[in-house]
């Protein structure tokens, strides 16, 4: 057995995102539906919120719905919406056991009536918990995000509240769904896939990325401690040249 990494002095991200990408791989690889991958990888996420919260991580965000999932086979989404709407009913009460805050970012117009109304419920009641802040992207897409915060950006410069000339990054910043959240200083992606996925393109933009083979339910503590191991041997400059 592989000894434990200690992160003992190392610097732990604020912020870590996660793609959780194989758990369909995970699950055709034990002959067993789709589905039973994505039960799997919703058990892992409540093990990584605590891993994380113990290590000292304070924002964590995962990608649990795409705005390009609806183009998977209808029974799998079907499927998919029933698990998140058992996971945001059992969040709640998880939500106060554990003082987590917990946020949806997407577009919710989508979803259905009920999964919002959990969603509402889930926010209000966890609004005043000072624990790790757990941020679920749901019906999730960047260009979707930023495309509707140019929208709302837009009408109030129609409604002469902005000056054209007056917006500035950090103006249009608090267009977006994540107006009050840090931007991420890790990306984890699992299985080997290498891309962004149209996720969180803009807070990207300085992030550092740690990519695994590791299949989403196969994730554990230990997988987490690596990222942040990995992390900590990066030399993050935002664009200024390193000082001698």
């Amino acid at each position: 057995m592989a000894e434990s990494i200690d992160l003992t002095g190392m610097n732990i991200p604020n912020h870590i995102a996660i793609i959780m990408d194989g758990n369909g791989r995970w699950a055709k690889k034990r002959f067993l539906p789709r589905n039973a991958g994505h039960v799997a990888g919703a058990k892992t996420v409540e093990k990584i919120i605590e891993d994380a919260y113990d290590l000292g991580v304070k924002y964590l965000t995962v990608y649990a719905f795409s705005t390009e999932n609806w183009n998977r086979p209808d029974d799998e989404v079907a499927a998919l919406m029933k698990l998140l709407k058992n996971y945001l009913k059992d969040c709640i009460k998880r939500a106060n056991s554990n003082n987590m805050r917990v946020r949806v970012i997407g577009e919710r117009s989508r979803l259905e009536p009920e999964i919002v109304e959990k969603i509402e419920e889930l926010e209000e009641c966890s609004k005043n918990n000072t624990g790790i802040t757990f941020i679920i992207a749901l019906n999730y897409g960047a260009r979707d995000e930023i495309v509707r915060g140019i929208r709302k950006i837009s009408r109030e410069c129609a409604e002469g509240k902005i000056a054209p000339e007056d917006i500035t990054e950090d103006m249009f910043n608090g267009f977006l769904d994540t107006h009050d959240i840090p931007d991420p200083d890790l990306l984890i992606r699992t299985s080997g896939e290498l891309r962004l996925s149209n996720y969180l393109l803009w807070q990207l933009a300085y992030t550092e990325f740690y990519f695994t083979d590791v299949l989403w339910p196969d994730f554990n503590k230990e997988e987490l401690k690596k990222a942040i191991a990995k992390y900590n041997e990066r030399d993050r400059r935002f664009g200024k040249v390193e000082e001698n």
